[in-house]
């Protein structure tokens, strides 16, 4: 028997469905948009139907992220593992800095 993997528990409201509709209006993929709030793309869909939603006015352009596509979970997690071994580079260096007196 397969099991279904737990709900996220992200519920897009009415202020991110002005997001998504601005989105949409400026041409992003759907899947993107998903990407970027963490959900389904079902999710975006209902909102572009005006299943859920239709009451909202989109965004204004200034108020919208920056156009996808987004970069992956696994090239976050090494861009998280990049700014820790710089953040404690420059942790010896500010130790060694103190420590020399200058």
């Amino acid at each position: 028997m397969t099991k279904r993997a737990e709900a996220s528990g992200i519920i897009l409201s009415a202020a991110d469905a002005a997001i998504v509709k601005g989105m949409l209006t400026r041409g992003d993929r759907q899947h993107d948009i998903a990407a970027w709030f963490g959900v389904n793309g079902g999710r975006i869909a209902e909102i572009a139907t005006g299943c859920r939603f239709p009451l909202v006015d989109p965004a204004e352009p200034k108020d919208l992220p920056p156009s996808g596509p987004y970069p992956a979970g696994r090239v976050a997690v090494s861009a998280i593992a990049a700014l820790s071994a710089a953040k404690a580079a420059l942790a010896s260096a500010e130790a060694m800095i103190r420590k020399h007196g200058m």
